[in-house]
């Protein structure tokens, strides 16, 4: 999926319970060039929260890709919430960061499809296997829309808070050097083990030594 342009769209004061930081829209313009990763609109949206000085060093980075089920609704199929609270823990003790969440539910395929992939994961696929069922790749999702909207901050060096290192290379390949990459490790639970298993056997994610014997009830 090529993205053509990138514009913001808004940009305001957004306290939280971890702080005060920024909040900026942003709105990609894509072509799709890539079978069967059809986004669910050719205009994608991103939302930056920027925190304190992120031009002085390379800011800490969290690039959080959309999931409703485990953001909003507290899912336990997938670390992803815990994930985007630990982001936002980090940037506050460090008193400067970004966090960009990005418009990728269910690793770029959309929200139904992923409720579709759950379905099959319960008749025993695993969530590669199970993206891939429904005619999709593994993970359709790119980073180029999170590249252009560092740069639209004036950021070009970052501390990428990631276990992909898809992501990494995302960002590079882009032109966003990445000077050091911060595990993104959070508890286990057993309701996620498989997930965090596949994602390390089929997907590259490293994790730290010993994540997966640490479990919360």
């Amino acid at each position: 999926m090529a993205l053509e342009s990138v514009k913001k769209i808004a940009e305001a004061d957004f306290p939280t319970r971890w702080g005060t930081f920024r909040i900026l829209g942003f709105e990609g313009a894509r072509k799709v060039t890539e079978p069967g990763c059809e986004p669910d609109s050719a205009v994608e949206g991103l939302v930056a929260l920027v925190m304190g000085d992120v031009h002085s060093t390379p800011p800490l980075v969290r690039i959080h890709s959309q999931c409703l089920t485990g953001d909003v609704f507290g899912s336990l199929r997938c670390d992803c919430r815990m994930q985007l609270e630990l982001a936002l823990t980090r940037i506050a003790e460090e008193g400067a960061g970004i966090l960009l969440y990005e418009q990728q539910e269910g690793r770029g395929i959309g929200l139904m499809a992923k409720l579709k992939a759950y379905e099959l994961q319960d008749q025993g696929l695993d969530t590669v296997e199970a993206n891939e069922e429904l005619g999709f790749a593994a993970d359709c999702r790119d980073y180029d829309l999170a590249a252009e909207v560092l740069k639209l901050l004036g950021v070009r060096r970052v501390r990428l808070m990631t276990n992909n290192p898809e992501k990494v290379d995302g960002l590079e390949s882009a032109g966003i050097t990445v000077t050091e990459r911060v595990s993104a490790d959070v508890p286990t639970h057993k309701t996620f083990e498989r997930y965090l298993k596949t994602k390390q056997e089929k997907m590259g994610h490293i994790f730290e030594a010993g994540n997966t014997a640490e479990r919360v009830p």
